[in-house]
């Protein structure tokens, strides 16, 4: 009796001692090189984030965000590394150190938690109004490998698309903050005043015109417009 009273006690002990341990936490290692395959747009900083399923920078449909419509407007990430903090989120922002060129690339490292099983991606895109490159909530894949995706150009919603190059970007603020590529016009009296969709969805692209001191777009048509994808992202998962 006193050794199986023994073996129960050390049996007992041994499960305590395995109920206190922490939970087990692996993490996937990911090599992404993200692509601008526009002719001549910008992209502001990224913002690339691996994060829980479930959560969402933005969703096709839905209204944007405040945060959303700072980045989508001004290129404001402030927001959304707030809101990606306070999900626990694994992030990487700005990994090209500025604005991406077109045809240019970036290529950088994240390391994620187990329970980060989705992968999304913003930045403006320049000269738009509030245009922006996305993926939304993709899911990282387990196997190791070389996984590639193509990203749209989405509309936030949040502004209508006068083109009008005027150096504004704050939410509220009618107009374009710059073409950093210095192929915009000025003086244009503008294309609309007006957002028909106030959800976020596939942008429509720009109208543009040929007129560098006037006319209705400070875009040039033969420069700015494009045809989705406007982006590639390549992820490796070691």
């Amino acid at each position: 009796m006193l050794k199986k009273n023994r073996l129960t006690s050390m049996l007992l002990a041994q499960a305590v001692a395995l109920a206190v341990l922490p939970a087990a936490v692996s993490a996937a290692e990911l090599d992404i090189r993200i692509t601008n395959l526009t002719h001549g747009n910008h992209f502001t900083p990224l913002l690339v984030a691996a994060h829980a399923e479930g959560q969402h920078l933005f969703q096709v449909g839905e209204p944007a965000s405040s945060s959303l419509q700072a980045m989508a407007e001004g290129g404001d990430l402030t927001g959304l590394n707030t809101d990606l903090a306070g999900l626990s989120a694994d992030i990487v922002s700005n990994p090209a150190a500025g604005l991406l060129p077109p045809g240019q690339s970036t290529q950088f490292s994240l390391n994620t938690a187990d329970s980060n099983t989705r992968l999304s991606v913003v930045a403006m895109m320049l000269p738009t109004n509030d245009g922006f490159v996305g993926l939304d909530a993709i899911a990282i894949p387990s196997e190791p490998g070389t996984y590639s995706w193509t990203l749209n150009a989405y509309d936030a919603g949040t502004e209508a698309n006068n083109e009008v190059i005027n150096g504004a970007g704050a939410p509220g603020a009618l107009g374009i903050p710059a073409d950093p590529l210095g192929k915009g016009g000025m003086n244009a009296s503008g294309v609309t005043d007006m957002e028909v969709n106030d959800r976020v969805h596939i942008h429509p692209g720009v109208v543009g015109d040929s007129d560098p001191t006037g006319g209705i777009s400070d875009l040039d048509s033969r420069v700015h417009r494009w045809l989705n994808p406007v982006a590639r992202i390549v992820v490796t998962v070691n």
